[in-house]
Formats: C-alpha cells, sequence, structure tokens
C-alpha cells in the first residue's frame, strides 16, 4: 500500500472524563466512539454558535469543511438531529 494515499487524522488524548462521556454517547447512539465524537461535533455548532470560532479561525480555506461553517447542509443537519433525539 502507498503510505502518501493514507490520509491520518491528529488523535487528542482524552481526559477520563471525555472517555467515559464518549464512551456512553457512542452506547446510546449505537456507534462507535469516534462516529459518536464526529456528532459532538457536528451538532455542537448547533447548540452554541459559531460566531466565535469563526472569528478565531486561522485557517480560512477549511470553512467549507468545519461543522461551525454557517451555512448549514440541510440534509446532513436534518440526520445529525435525529441522531441526537433517539
Amino acid at each position: 500500500m502507498n503510505n502518501t494515499t493514507i490520509k491520518r487524522y491528529y488523535s487528542p488524548q482524552f481526559s477520563a472524563l471525555a472517555a467515559v462521556s464518549v464512551r456512553r454517547v457512542a452506547w446510546a447512539l449505537g456507534v462507535s466512539m469516534p462516529k459518536a465524537v464526529d456528532h459532538i461535533v457536528r451538532i455542537l455548532p448547533k447548540l452554541s454558535g459559531s460566531e466565535k470560532v469563526c472569528i478565531s479561525c486561522k485557517d480560512k480555506t477549511k470553512c467549507s469543511l468545519c461543522a461551525f461553517c454557517p451555512q448549514p447542509k440541510p440534509q446532513e443537519e436534518a440526520a445529525l438531529m435525529a441522531e441526537a433525539v433517539k
């Protein structure tokens, strides 16, 4: 396998509180922990707003990929909110 085609992401170390909490969110949603973190990151802007994050952003080239982007993606938003309510 060619290593240049593999995407690598930074994996932060969770505190004990975060690890235990994310595991329980994952169980509740019936998904893996990485998918639970993805759900949390995507839902967070809906709960807290994006103004401060966007103003503080140091890489404006990734806005279209960012969960805090002010332009919601309707089908994604509906699916994520439905997952959160389950």
